[in-house]
């Protein structure tokens, strides 16, 4: 029997609402004829009580602690997988097997390049602009570019343009930090790995050789496992929103830039860093613990805690493993951040007041550390969250244009402002 939910107004009047039921997860109300049938809307600021859609890609329970791309526990694709074999997925809805990664790798691989006139855009830039103001602007511009996948109509244009947009975020991202340096650009190897790849377009230089180190490289491949897909967040809804609207894919896509690039967002790991910069040293953990359980100290604990997560993060213990692994390869064993980060978390874990909130360390707390070991500056954090939440963005928004059910994003509002008045001539205001 098909459940229902009753809505009765003060007036008295009752109206009947469908249940809908998911896979796993709660049911959620079908209101889509509220206004219909009762004039009235409902009320969801920040939209934490509302399903926007309906999707097959990701599920999170934030009260468990368990984060599935199409149904397949995080901690099982970060240590069995590649992130071209979780893009591949979350793409296609199942893991490839040999043949078929083999073939989405090589496709992969010949899009890696970029348009030579694109390395102009550059130029128009300050050296010191932030990253992210550079990949706004350049990610926007592909669309310039490449006008034969910009139909969302056309299924082999979708396509074509997820493969150019996994392929080249990398090589855009580089490209950004070396210009923010001043060093030239270096293009793509085929031979390479995706993450290595970019690990040298990176980090090379024309004077040397770039030796790749496989723990390095497998260390970020895992931080792009983890960030490559979080449900509906704000970057995602903001792609899907622009999407809807049947923008092309290139400029949703450096909508969710813009959108990730806000501190609350993806600039959260690099928050985290400058927090415990400011703290200094482990001896003094004490203190700012303190001073942060005092709501009008105005310090905050960046790193713990999640809008989602109400238990440990699972991408936070696959990351503080990652930190040790990459301090380990890299002799920073007396690291004084990482030092402080684990003094940091212990106190925070046992301490009352952050348990009784369920304040646990969240992705962030670790990543920037990790970032930071492999020789990433704080102002690319965000730009490589970009690069791995690229393919998420794009798999919800093909899904998005496939279901026969979207339409163009309208929410409503509850408007508190002035009611319909005249305007009166200059002498009488």
């Amino acid at each position: 029997m098909d459940k229902k939910a009753t809505l009765t107004l003060n007036d008295g009047r009752s109206f009947e609402f469908p249940m809908l039921g998911g896979s796993v997860g709660p049911e959620v109300v079908d209101i889509r004829s509220l206004y219909g049938k009762a004039g009235v809307f409902t009320y969801d600021p920040g939209f934490m009580s509302t399903a926007s859609c309906n999707s097959t890609i990701t599920y999170i329970d934030g009260d468990a602690g368990v984060l599935l791309y199409r149904g397949y526990p995080i901690e099982q694709l970060a240590v069995h997988c590649d992130f071209l074999e979780v893009c591949y997925l979350l793409l296609n809805g199942e893991l490839p097997n040999a043949a078929q990664k083999q073939g989405f790798v090589a496709t992969v691989t010949r899009h890696t390049m970029v348009h030579d006139q694109l390395n102009r855009f550059f130029t128009g830039f300050r050296r010191d602009a932030h990253p992210m103001a550079t990949m706004v602007g350049v990610v926007g511009a592909l669309s310039a570019f490449y006008h034969d996948s910009l139909d969302i109509n056309d299924a082999e244009h979708r396509q074509v343009a997820a493969f150019r947009l996994i392929a080249k975020l990398p090589t855009i991202v580089a490209m950004a930090y070396k210009y923010s340096i001043g060093q030239p650009f270096v293009y793509p190897r085929n031979e390479l790995s995706y993450t290595g790849n970019f690990m040298r377009m990176m980090f090379a230089v024309p004077a040397e050789d770039y030796k790749v180190n496989e723990v390095l490289v497998r260390a970020l491949d895992r931080i792009f496992i983890l960030h490559a897909d979080h449900e509906q967040n704000a970057s995602t809804s903001t792609v899907r929103l622009s999407g809807s609207s049947g923008a092309n894919p290139f400029a949703c896509i450096a909508a969710g830039i813009a959108c990730l690039w806000g501190p609350a967002h993806g600039g959260a790991n690099e928050a985290c860093l400058q927090m415990l910069e400011q703290i200094g040293d482990a001896s003094k953990v004490g203190d700012f613990i303190k001073r942060a359980k005092d709501k009008n100290s105005g310090v905050r604990l960046m790193g713990f805690g999640h809008r989602v997560y109400k238990n440990y993060d699972p991408r936070a213990k696959l990351m503080r493993e990652t930190c040790h692994e990459v301090l380990n390869e890299l002799g920073l064993h007396d690291d004084r951040l990482f030092k402080l980060a684990i003094a940091l978390e212990k106190i925070a874990l046992e301490d009352d007041y952050f348990v009784s909130r369920k304040l646990y360390p969240n992705v962030d707390f670790y990543s920037g550390i990790v970032q930071r070991a492999l020789g990433i500056p704080t102002s690319m954090f965000t730009c490589i969250f970009s690069l791995a939440r690229t393919v998420g963005w794009i798999a919800q928004w093909q899904e998005m244009i496939a279901d026969p059910e979207y339409k163009i994003g309208r929410p409503r509002q509850l408007y508190r402002g002035a009611t319909r008045r005249d305007v009166k001539p200059m002498a009488q205001r």
